[in-house]
């Protein structure tokens, strides 16, 4: 007996063998990423992944979640959304901050940055050297913005803005690398 080939069959053969495909924990060069992750507060599904690339070296490979239930992909605004880069050679404290200012302050207005500067400062603070096989996230749960690092809340704050600027240095309109983005928004 052979099934009948309508849009609407070949619409849910298509979306089953999606949700197949993203059922499954990912691999990248040794770091792995479910593809849901359970919090206290909800679950978040994986929207994308990816490697990072600097110059000839593998850098980090990351993953982008979203809450359960929200239209994808949402990267800059009230969602709850984490996304978590495992490294794979050891960087400096210094330079997470340093980056992560230049990033800001190249995707921000001048406005928009001193409004921001303070509480950006504080932020870039918290990092911690790294060696291979940390994992940093960073989190927005719809009211709080952390950061941690293997586990370990190094920061937490209610600003909005500030969780929208730093989703935006990876996500945004100005990323850190294109393909890297593209590949964590799923694109």
């Amino acid at each position: 007996m052979s099934l009948p080939c309508t849009r609407s069959a070949l619409l849910l053969a298509t979306l089953a063998l999606a949700t197949t495909a993203t059922a499954e924990t990912v691999e990248i060069k040794g770091a792995r990423f479910p593809a849901a992750l359970e919090t206290e507060e909800r679950r978040y599904e994986r929207i994308g992944h990816g490697l990072f690339r600097y110059m000839i070296w593998d850098a980090y490979a990351g993953a982008y979640y979203q809450a359960q239930g929200f239209p994808r992909p949402a990267p800059q605004s009230d969602v709850p959304r984490r996304l978590e880069l495992e490294y794979f050679h050891a960087i400096e404290a210094e330079e997470f901050a340093e980056a992560t200012l230049k990033s800001v302050r190249k995707a921000l207005d001048e406005a928009r940055y001193a409004e921001l500067a303070s509480p950006l400062e504080a932020f870039s603070e918290r990092y911690r050297d790294v060696t291979p096989g940390d994992r940093y996230a960073l989190g927005w749960d719809g009211d709080r913005l952390t950061l941690a690092l293997n586990g370990e809340t190094l920061f937490e704050g209610d600003d909005p803005a500030l969780a929208n600027a730093l989703f935006g240095i990876w996500l945004g309109e100005e990323p850190l690398g294109e393909a890297f983005r593209d590949d964590l928004l799923g694109r």
